[in-house]
């Protein structure tokens, strides 16, 4: 009895089992959610949402997206980041990271509500900083989520390296009629519309 082949490199996607169980209503608990929020830091709420496009501009339903960012001061709650007052974990009460699925959204999109971060330094506009992943890709993509109301875009090392005609596809533009701000910032695989990925 001969048995089939089986495939050399396994691309999942598992993240609904594995890294993002509860959104998906599996009994497990994850190490992070889409919800960033926390009462004992003061800042802007804001949600950031989106969808992820394949290269033919179909909405991907089985992507998984993952944010770090900066808590509204500018910190991350890293070791590296000694500004806070716990040298260890300066501002654990914010952990700036989430995960989220986007087969959890009836409109496949992933939706993030968090606090809006601070310039981490003189140089770098507020950010977040994005992983994607999703079917197909044999190793996760990098690229960062900027913000259209922030004046501060201009003089950012990062942005200002990418060519101009492909820098809005890293800014997320704003909409605050909801009564909360909302940042949309699609994601585009491949195409006319390819999001910049960076190397790291």
């Amino acid at each position: 009895m001969s048995k089939g082949q089986t495939p050399s490199q396994t691309v999942g996607p598992f993240f609904a089992y594995g890294l993002t169980p509860q959104q998906y209503g599996y009994p497990l608990a994850g190490i992070t959610s889409s919800d960033l929020r926390t009462p004992e830091i003061a800042g802007e709420l804001i949600r950031i949402e989106g969808r992820v496009f394949d290269g033919k501009g179909d909405v991907v339903g089985d992507a998984m997206i993952e944010i770090w960012q900066a808590d509204p001061q500018g910190r991350y709650a890293h070791p590296a980041d000694s500004r806070g007052g716990n040298v260890a974990f300066p501002n654990i009460a914010f952990r700036g990271f989430g995960r989220c699925g986007t087969g959890t959204d009836a409109e496949n999109r992933f939706v993030f509500e968090t606090l809006k971060p601070g310039a981490v330094d003189d140089d770098q506009a507020p950010h977040v900083n994005v992983i994607v992943f999703m079917r197909g890709l044999l190793s996760h993509l990098y690229t960062r989520i900027y913000f259209a109301d922030e004046a501060a875009n201009a003089g950012d090392p990062v942005l200002q390296s990418v060519p101009a005609e492909r820098r809005d596809t890293l800014i997320a533009a704003a909409d605050d009629s909801s009564g909360v701000v909302v940042y949309r910032f699609d994601i585009h695989m491949q195409g006319d519309k390819e999001t910049v990925f960076f190397d790291v």
